[in-house]
């Protein structure tokens, strides 16, 4: 598989490349789907449905890899918490937790036991995927899930989670250490469905400063890293960590690929972590709104990794109204041009 080479940092004879949120409302195919099973939730717990959206880009787009479809809420979900999706606000946990009792009515068992609609998605979906194609399963990172069961859903401020960091730090790392121990469980099962990488996105490592983030939220990846990484060494490991440019220095760990987000600069990953890591991304997203700015884009970044040690993607998840020419656009391009450069 040429995704799962570059991961280890293989040659290979172009750039891989896919993107997060592939499987998204910017296809029409997926939003009839969507329309089918009835809403969001309903459609992560439909194997077979979910099965179908995660196949959807490979066989529009042509990516390099397919991303099973699913959303990192329903561990929490499935450890106990009620969540719905309000439309215009995003997912909501009615009962947020504010105290060990809490915490305590959660169970990390019953989570990994009732998330076998997506060990299902996976098993259905590397049946129909073509043999050289990778399938990479996910996870949210313990911090970011941790604020959403912490203040309840999606929040510009986190003030509720950063309160809990200086106030009551023993409550916070009880939740993350829970949280964490679901994870492994929960990726170990993924693994064993059969997905041939796994990616912990840390969507709002950006809310700490540097030492509460490597105290609450990067210590929490590694420890899920090193968990996969001692089992499954076969398995590639992604981290995405969003918006932690200025604590690239301070990056350590057993993963394979180091994601970069859009608002850091390629070169300064590259010159930081290039050599330890593969580093995955970086484009603008919004760049997939004009060719011509996809040309630029897909050029910049291939002229600075030139073919080495890289999987291209965007810096973020793909937006709904982006045009679906625009994205096979940018696919082809950039396994065309990067060709040259791995020669």
């Amino acid at each position: 598989m040429i995704f799962i080479d570059a991961c280890f940092g293989k040659p290979t004879p172009y750039t891989p490349v896919w993107m997060m949120r592939q499987a998204g409302r910017y296809l029409p195919e997926y939003m009839a789907v969507r329309k089918e099973a009835g809403d969001f939730l309903s459609l992560c717990k439909d194997y077979k449905k979910a099965s179908e959206v995660t196949l959807q880009p490979v066989d529009i787009l042509g990516v390099d890899a397919a991303i099973m479809f699913s959303d990192i809420l329903v561990v929490p979900l499935e450890m106990g918490m009620e969540l719905k999706f309000v439309k215009g606000e995003g997912p909501v946990f009615d009962t947020p937790i504010k105290c060990m009792d809490d915490l305590d009515k959660l169970s990390v068992e019953k989570a990994v036991k009732n998330l076998d609609y997506v060990y299902d998605t996976i098993k259905l979906t590397r049946d129909k995927l073509a043999a050289d194609k990778a399938l990479i399963g996910f996870c949210g990172a313990p911090w970011t899930i941790a604020t959403y069961m912490i203040e309840g859903g999606g929040t510009k401020t986190y003030n509720v989670s950063k309160k809990m960091v200086y106030d009551n730090p023993q409550l916070l790392h009880a939740i993350l250490r829970k949280v964490t121990n679901s994870l492994k469980l929960y990726l170990e099962e993924q693994i064993k469905a059969g997905v041939n990488a796994v990616q912990i996105f840390d969507s709002w490592a950006s809310a700490l400063e540097q030492s509460a983030y490597f105290e609450f939220g990067f210590s929490y990846i590694n420890e899920l890293v090193d968990y996969i990484k001692d089992k499954y060494p076969h398995i590639a490991v992604i981290v995405f960590p969003k918006g932690i440019s200025g604590f690239l220095g301070e990056v350590d760990g057993k993963f394979d690929v180091f994601g970069v987000d859009w608002s850091t600069p390629l070169m300064s990953a590259k010159e930081i972590l290039g050599k330890k890591y593969v580093l995955q991304g970086n484009m603008e997203p919004t760049r997939l709104y004009n060719k011509d700015a996809i040309d630029e884009g897909v050029d910049e970044i291939l002229s600075i990794m030139r073919g080495k040690r890289h999987i291209f993607n965007l810096g973020h998840g793909i937006l709904p109204d982006v045009p679906v020419e625009n994205a096979k656009y940018f696919i082809k391009s950039v396994q065309e041009k990067s060709a040259k450069y791995c020669k």
